[in-house]
């Protein structure tokens, strides 16, 4: 049974940093992508972060480009989101998602076959 598992969320001021885990299990072959996607109250989830594990690409939403890096390490099947220069607005619940297949538009959460439950990052001071 395939398994994603956030972690590394709190509470931290504006301008601080944290680092988010997605640990993954009960994939047979891998996975095509991986992504990280935020909701924050009354708004709809939309992606933050984006990886290709084939080639390593990565890829940011303009609103956290510069900030924000993702990384996975495959031998501990887990994969990363270092947040940096945290603002009042990245406040959110943070979910990491995988595809089995090609993905075409890494922002679309219906390219994702598999969620995690979320871990909530609050930026406050």
């Amino acid at each position: 049974q395939v398994q994603l598992v956030e972690s590394g969320g709190g509470l931290v001021q504006p301008g601080g940093s944290l680092r988010l885990s997605c640990t993954t299990s009960g994939f047979t072959s891998g996975y095509y992508a991986a992504a990280w996607f935020r909701q924050a109250p009354g708004n709809e989830r939309e992606a933050v972060a984006g990886l290709y594990t084939a080639n390593g690409g990565t890829y940011y939403a303009d609103s956290v480009k510069g900030r924000f890096t993702i990384s996975r390490d495959s031998a501990k099947n887990t994969v990363h989101l270092q947040m940096n220069s945290l603002k009042s607005e990245d406040t959110a619940v943070y979910y990491c998602a995988t595809a089995l297949t090609l993905v075409r538009e890494w922002m679309a959460t219906y390219e994702y076959d598999y969620w995690g439950r979320g871990t909530h990052v609050t930026v406050s001071s």
